[in-house]
């Protein structure tokens, strides 16, 4: 069964992982270091985490299998998350792949470094409606290229029994 991950602490698109959800009956994990609210539904769940810095990456990365979609723009939790097999995506529709992960973290680096030499401040764009329905598509699509997968594969016949 799929099941989507959200890095959620300052995720802008939750509503929009539990509207899709919804629709496709797949289970989400709601994954902060704070409570956050969570609406009452049995397909969604608010998982709390505390201790270290990455606690809740370390959770996310511990439960995720090939079959799930993860939903974060924190770059080693993408990369740390494509190796487990998973879709991941950020809140503005991009999806990492093992061939863009790469260049996603050397771009980190530089921005990080840049920042520290005082030669970029700002921080990112602010969220528009373009991100947004980038975003909606994306998942969609990646809800669809698994659901495509899980169809393909043969279902188990149950155990026969001889009398």
């Amino acid at each position: 069964m799929i099941q989507i991950y959200i890095d959620a602490d300052a995720c802008p698109v939750k509503d929009e992982v539990f509207r899709v959800a919804k629709r496709h009956g797949l289970c989400v994990h709601v994954v902060s270091n704070s409570r956050l609210n969570v609406p009452r539904d049995p397909l969604f769940h608010a998982v709390v985490v505390s201790g270290h810095f990455d606690a809740a990456d370390d959770w996310i990365v511990e439960q995720l299998t090939d079959v799930d979609i993860a939903i974060t723009s924190d770059i080693p939790l993408a990369s740390r998350s494509l190796k487990k097999g998973a879709r991941v995506l950020d809140p503005k529709g991009r999806l990492f792949t093992e061939d863009s992960i790469g260049d996603a973290m050397a771009s980190r680096e530089i921005s990080a470094f840049l920042r520290d030499m005082g030669e970029m401040g700002g921080g990112p764009k602010p969220y528009s409606p373009q991100d947004r329905s980038r975003f909606l598509g994306t998942l969609e699509n990646q809800i669809q290229a698994l659901l495509k997968i899980q169809r393909s594969q043969p279902t188990p016949l149950p155990p026969q029994t001889h009398p």
